[in-house]
């Protein structure tokens, strides 16, 4: 499974979650920020799921109809503790992330958004 962390997710859970055996990329890692809708895009491009704290990209996802291969909003979730929420909600969700669902995960609450079908677009 590949992941996309979000610049603003903590680079610190980069080599948490490659040492689980995910191929993950760190948009921090970039020479220079490309904006929300080059990150989604690349995302999709490459395979990945997005994790972010931003709500913008569900907005993307859900307004504008920009595609994507599952997206992860982490709300209130310390630093240290977001590769472990991450990982977490792969295990539990990886299948209907892939297939385009959005998960918002906090301390007290999860959420799942199921990906739209193609016959209600």
């Amino acid at each position: 499974m590949k992941i996309l962390l979000d610049t603003c997710v903590w680079g610190g859970n980069l080599a948490a979650i490659a040492a689980r055996g995910y191929d993950v990329v760190w948009a921090g890692n970039w020479s220079e920020d490309p904006g929300d809708d080059e990150i989604i895009a690349t995302a999709y491009n490459e395979g990945r799921i997005l994790v972010t704290l931003d709500k913008d990209f569900g907005e993307l996802a859900i307004v504008h109809g920009t595609p994507h291969c599952g997206i992860i909003r982490l709300v209130n979730v310390a630093a240290q503790q977001q590769a472990t929420v991450c990982l977490q909600v792969i295990r539990r969700y990886g299948e209907e992330l892939q297939a385009g669902a959005i998960v918002t995960a906090s301390p007290s609450r999860l959420r799942i958004r199921a990906p739209e079908s193609e016959s209600t677009r």
